[in-house]
């Protein structure tokens, strides 16, 4: 929707949402961005605001604002995972490609820890919308900052779909997006999809906004019908000859794999089970016991603003829960870095954070989800001052 279509009532619930979230820190100033938000709720702006807040809050709770600057994704994903941009459509919004049906998706996710994936899905959108800002900023048409996107199904197998962390990355990946990109898709054409597709939109279905299904056309293998469909809104230079435009790529292939990943199997030499992280003699070993009970909490004091709570940690037994919060007696509890399963039994896991605050932070190891099986923590934990050495001062629990 553009601002030029808005009615009078629908401007002046635009103006009181901006007054709003005027103490917001956003992404993009401008009116149009706001609109996204209250379309995403159908101009109920209380609905609006709260979707908005609590979107950057999941920014800040996972460094996504500066994650495109300060993050290298793992060399596996960069290689095998399908994203491309081929151009523009008729509506001057840019065009993305992915050939879906071709990743060996089960073999990225047994290369990578699920945090790291989920981290990539948020790095290239975010990417995406940067250079989406940038060509509205350049073109003064806010259509650019909205994307047609191709799904290509082709291949797609079951062996694939049935592995669970692929369903299960995918639910979070969807929830995820709706939540925190409203209005970022003008139009998406899913091609060569298989019956097994149809099995997996059902499930997806009930996590998807009803205005991202109105802008869904989903296509099985019949080339001259996508391809129809495809040439009505993108011109066919826009188009790789094998997706029924006219572009090739300069040594004529007419896939373009250069505008591209094409997607392909995973070498078994990139899987996280060929290399168990190992323990550092300066870590700390505690044991925590399965189900009620199995928890841990260390309790740091900070005395310096902005010093920085740093963490490494690995276990044996499985993963485990990983939740840091601070602790007022005023406002109580506040979550830092809400709590997640992280894959510590795959790959070691490093992070901080910035205490902006003096007073007590918490790290807390969560294994109660275990019903059988205890874990073996190793750790190291330290409280560094600005610019100073380390002190891991932990109080514990």
């Amino acid at each position: 929707m553009e601002l030029s279509q808005l009615d009078e009532k629908s401007k002046l619930v635009l103006k009181e949402f901006k007054e709003r979230v005027q103490d917001c820190k956003l992404v993009d100033p401008r009116d149009e961005y706001l609109l996204k938000w209250l379309v995403a709720r159908s101009f109920d702006i209380d609905e609006a605001e709260k979707m908005l807040r609590a979107s950057l809050a999941w920014r800040q709770a996972n460094g996504v604002d500066d994650i495109v600057q300060n993050w290298t994704p793992p060399e596996v994903i960069a290689k095998y995972f399908s994203l491309g941009k081929l151009g523009y459509d008729k509506f001057g919004c840019p065009v993305y490609i992915s050939a879906h049906g071709q990743m060996d998706l089960r073999g990225i996710l047994q290369s990578v820890t699920k945090k790291d994936y989920m981290r990539y899905q948020a790095y290239m959108t975010e990417k995406v919308n940067q250079e989406m800002r940038e060509e509205s900023f350049r073109t003064g048409k806010n259509t650019a900052c909205q994307m047609t996107f191709i799904a290509d199904m082709a291949n797609l197998s079951m062996r694939q779909m049935t592995f669970k962390p692929v369903m299960e990355t995918g639910l979070e990946q969807t929830k995820i997006y709706e939540m925190n990109y409203p209005e970022n898709l003008r139009r998406i054409f899913v091609i060569n999809a298989p019956k097994l597709f149809t099995v997996i939109y059902n499930i997806m279905k009930p996590f998807l906004h009803q205005a991202t299904i109105d802008k869904m056309r989903i296509f099985g293998s019949d080339k001259e019908e996508w391809a129809a469909a495809l040439q009505e809104e993108i011109e066919p230079e826009m188009l790789p000859v094998h997706y029924g435009g006219t572009m090739v790529d300069p040594d004529g292939d007419p896939k373009c794999p250069s505008k591209f990943n094409m997607g392909a199997e995973v070498p078994y030499s990139y899987y996280l089970s060929n290399s168990a992280p190992v323990a550092k003699d300066y870590m700390e070993t505690i044991n925590i016991i399965a189900g009620a009970g199995g928890w841990k909490k260390l309790k740091y004091k900070v005395d310096v603003e902005n010093s920085i709570l740093r963490w490494e940690f690995m276990t044996e037994g499985g993963d485990i829960g990983f939740r840091v919060y601070y602790k007022s007696p005023e406002e109580g509890i506040e979550d830092l870095v809400p709590f997640s399963r992280i894959e510590s039994h795959l790959i070691t896991e490093e992070g901080e954070i910035i205490c902006t605050r003096t007073g007590k932070y918490v790290i807390m190891f969560d294994n109660t989800f275990s019903i059988l099986r205890p874990k073996k923590l190793r750790y190291y934990i330290a409280v560094d001052p600005p610019a100073s050495g380390s002190l891991p001062a932990v109080v514990s629990s």
